[in-house]
């Protein structure tokens, strides 16, 4: 099974004995995965507003990320189009490989995370007309692009893709998730809209992707623990992936907890009791699963890195799932008033923090040194 490993780029011609130094990198080799980059930064912003303990100067912290995951996203959107445009065939390949595919999904969720950041904190900078404008237009575009690739992608691996046996991974749950994450940010916007009709319609829309999503995940969580049972860890610079199934999970519980939030003064008041006991009753159970998947990952990264596992863009998987988990746990901790969600959810963002500082550092070195965009290394499952 292919992998995304960036492998480093070779080198330039040069004379015999004189230094060599790498080639300049291509976007041809830039591939949709890139966007997970945009995706784990911003979630660093998104959680921090939420969490229920802050410090001083964290506000402008927050912003500052915020600033730099729209940077980053309106770069990797322009590069993206020179990619299709320039190399039409390599983007078309990547469409049709079913180890890359998956990774279009990411593009989805990097739009509605920027969106939700944009009115988290990004309107302390550009003002709440301005963000609430931008995210309006962020979560439209995320959702609707995210609902054709939950819908294409799978369509792909069924009729175009070659499956073998075993090979199911948690890259494949990317796709599947980005309705998710409008189901969670989308009530951020419930508030904005005309009382009434409007108003519910959103806040149902959105249970309807919340549902969407979760029945999609729920499909394809048994085939990734019988790869994994079958099969055998996956390859080491794969391992990281495997953070990708808190995804889901967090982000579901992130979901019912704001839902239940918009709810008051949008349904009746038996509805919105209704809702805010299921935020408890659904998310509690699942961030308990999410802490015993967590300790399974973490375990199987140790041991791929005492195996030897490099850096790879696989690293930044251990991010946006980290930050949905903080914004489950803090969503958690508004609905129950137990502080140990609280503290959970500080807990996961200072691993939050830590995983995108290194994943940012060692991409910014190796864009610098050449090495990225660069083909990536094909492994064996």
């Amino acid at each position: 099974m292919a992998t995304l490993a960036q492998a480093p780029s070779r080198t330039g011609t040069s004379a015999p004995g004189a230094p060599r130094t790498p080639a300049p990198a291509s976007v041809r080799h830039l591939g949709p995965n890139w966007y997970a980059a945009v995706m784990g930064t911003a979630i660093v912003a998104n959680a921090g507003a939420v969490l229920p303990f802050t410090g001083p100067g964290a506000r402008t912290g927050y912003q500052a990320v915020w600033a730099l995951s729209v940077l980053m996203l309106l770069t990797l959107l322009a590069a993206r189009t020179v990619h299709w445009v320039r190399h039409g065939d390599q983007a078309r390949r990547q469409l049709l490989d079913p180890a890359v595919a998956p990774f279009y999904g990411c593009l989805a969720m990097a739009l509605l995370a920027v969106g939700g950041g944009t009115l988290a904190v990004g309107r302390d900078v550009i003002g709440t007309p301005a963000a609430v404008a931008a995210d309006a237009v962020l979560w439209t575009v995320g959702t609707l692009t995210g609902l054709v690739g939950a819908a294409a992608i799978p369509y792909l691996m069924v009729t175009r893709h070659r499956i073998e046996p075993g090979s199911a991974s948690p890259v494949w749950l990317l796709p599947l998730v980005a309705p998710m994450v409008s189901a969670a940010l989308g009530p951020a916007l419930v508030p904005q809209l005309p009382a009434g009709q409007w108003q519910r319609a959103l806040l149902f829309g959105c249970y309807a992707l919340f549902g969407m999503s979760l029945l999609a995940t729920l499909l394809v969580l048994p085939l990734v623990l019988s790869r994994l049972i079958h099969h055998g860890p996956l390859p080491l610079a794969l391992t990281p992936t495997l953070f990708l199934v808190l995804g889901p999970l967090g982000q579901s519980t992130t979901a019912v907890n704001n839902l239940a939030d918009a709810a008051p003064g949008v349904v009746a008041p038996t509805t919105a009791h209704a809702m805010d006991a299921f935020a408890v009753l659904y998310g509690v159970p699942v961030m308990g699963f999410a802490l015993l998947w967590l300790a399974l990952a973490t375990a199987m990264v140790i041991r791929a890195v005492r195996r030897g596992m490099g850096f790879s863009m696989t690293w930044w998987g251990f991010t946006f799932p980290l930050g949905t988990c903080v914004t489950g746990a803090a969503g958690l901790a508004r609905h129950t008033g137990l502080n140990a969600f609280g503290w959970l959810a500080a807990a996961l963002f200072a691993a939050l923090v830590t995983a995108v500082a290194v994943a940012g550092t060692r991409t910014a070195v190796g864009l610098a040194r050449g090495h990225l965009p660069a083909p990536p290394r094909p492994v064996t499952s």
